[in-house]
């Protein structure tokens, strides 16, 4: 990170008259420069498995970071056999074939360090951050989950973890208020069969029908080291971790060759528009318009929209309707991005008795006024400044380096995209953001109005929305 350098301006106090005050005189700043984009030190190498293997030294603590990322999310699985990259998340911190249940806990929270998994549509990962002299430890932890996590897998473990996903669906999604949204409007925004139509959690009936042999089957396809990147990033030997990567991973059997399935761009031929009753206590906003993928050009623009947009309370949403009419006590407009594609989102808290049709029309209006208009001079520089911000937050530790590194690898084949990245938003222009603003959102969206039980008549439109009457069977029909 390139340093910043800070000019201390001394001021010489003066007497002032008897009773008089002296006005605090901001000090002067030094005039700021673009900075570099980032660069993380970075040697990338595969085993003859097909593991990619990135490293990066950082001697400025006594830590390291694990991250281990698998390319394959809730996007690879099947219409009827949802929910198993998740579960895996899961299965993982269960045991393997010689590492008993406990051990990763022991050897990562209890040497004072962290550990845990995450997954998401497009891939799945485990990471451990620990005091440096565990590295060996940890690489031997990750080899034998990704080497032997099956020998020890058996059809009580699997209906254990089965049990907990499913209650974390129950507490997550369908007993949290307005929680099945998201899952609404994604199965509405990505038609039937589509790989990001169902969520990453997966349905309650095929987690239920899940058997073991369908479990395993899904791991063996996906979970090879062809298809891993391990990142280790902080205060290590690099020869040393070299040997011990090989002496680790090195024996585990390259998988089969990887075939990924074809994920067309979200698209809508016409607007649609729902009603969902819900176990809340107010009515909610939301809308969804078709987006772009992380490898469209458009992502750095539209990710600068949603930032100007509604960003604090300055801008546009945010400073008209909950600032100005205090007709909201929130609202977010934001570019969500898949692999290979997205969605632009708004979200609405309206404050309470706003009516929902006339909070969209008058939501509208300002959205309209942006498209022709566009952003200020000093409005992109803000949103640029505050992105530019948190891509040098995210290197600060050695866990946000090495997943930033992975991230890289999985979605663009590079595990230096973030320099690429920071550099591409930094260009994005005025005109640019106008640009994707006019082109992205347009009239065919889908708007959810999300109401309290027996109350349709708060949705937005009433009259002209489809009830989702099932939250378990969701409607298919659309009014435009």
């Amino acid at each position: 990170m390139k340093a910043i350098s800070l000019t201390l301006t001394l001021a010489v106090a003066i007497p002032a008259a008897a009773g008089a005050q002296t006005k605090p005189v901001p000090p002067a700043r030094t005039p700021r420069t673009t900075a570099a984009a980032p660069r993380i030190p970075l040697e990338e190498y595969h085993l003859a498995n097909g593991l990619t293997v990135l490293l990066s030294v950082d001697h400025s603590a006594p830590v390291v970071a694990v991250d281990v990322e698998h390319h394959v999310g809730s996007k690879n699985e099947e219409v009827g056999r949802t929910g198993f990259a998740h579960l895996f998340e899961h299965v993982m911190f269960t045991g393997s074939g010689h590492v008993p249940y406990g051990t990763h806990d022991k050897f990562t929270e209890g040497v004072g360090g962290s550990n845990n998994g995450s997954t998401n549509n497009d891939k799945t990962n485990f990471y451990e951050s620990v005091p440096s002299n565990y590295l060996q430890t940890e690489l031997w932890l990750e080899s034998d989950r990704l080497g032997w996590l099956l020998d020890a897998l058996d059809i009580a473990k699997l209906n254990a973890q089965r049990d907990i996903v499913k209650n974390e669906r129950r507490q997550s999604y369908d007993n949290r208020p307005y929680g099945r949204v998201g899952e609404i409007m994604d199965a509405e925004l990505y038609p039937e069969g589509h790989p990001y139509h169902w969520p990453v959690i997966g349905s309650m009936t095929d987690l239920s029908a899940a058997s073991d042999a369908d479990v395993k089957a899904f791991y063996n396809k996906w979970y090879g080291p062809n298809n891993t990147v391990l990142v280790i990033v902080g205060d290590f030997n690099p020869a040393e971790t070299k040997a011990w990567v090989q002496k680790y991973f090195g024996a585990i059997p390259r998988g089969g060759a990887i075939t990924r399935p074809v994920v067309p761009a979200a698209h809508l031929d016409h607007a649609k528009r729902f009603v969902y009753e819900d176990a809340v206590s107010q009515p909610e906003l939301f809308i969804e318009w078709p987006g772009v993928g992380d490898k469209s050009p458009d992502r750095a623009a539209l990710s600068i929209m949603g930032s100007i947009i509604s960003g604090d309370r300055t801008q546009w949403l945010t400073q008209e309707f909950v600032y100005n009419r205090k007709w909201a006590s929130s609202i977010s407009l934001r570019a969500g991005m898949n692999e290979n594609a997205g969605d632009v989102g708004l979200s609405v808290v309206p404050t309470p008795g706003i009516d929902l049709t006339r909070l969209e029309g008058a939501i509208d209006s300002v959205i309209d006024r942006f498209r022709r208009e566009g952003p200020t001079a000093e409005q992109m520089k803000k949103a640029t400044a505050g992105i530019e911000f948190g891509s040098y937050n995210r290197l600060q530790s050695m866990l946000g380096k090495a997943m930033t590194l992975a991230s890289g690898w999985i979605y663009h084949d590079d595990p230096a995209f973030y320099a690429k990245d920071l550099t591409e938003t930094l260009a994005v222009t005025a005109a640019d953001v106008k640009r994707v603003a006019d082109t992205y959102l347009g009239p065919n969206r889908i708007v959810l109005s999300a109401v309290p039980m027996g109350k349709r008549n708060l949705a937005s439109h009433p009259d002209q929305s489809t009830p989702i009457t099932s939250p378990f069977a969701l409607t298919k029909q659309a009014v435009p």
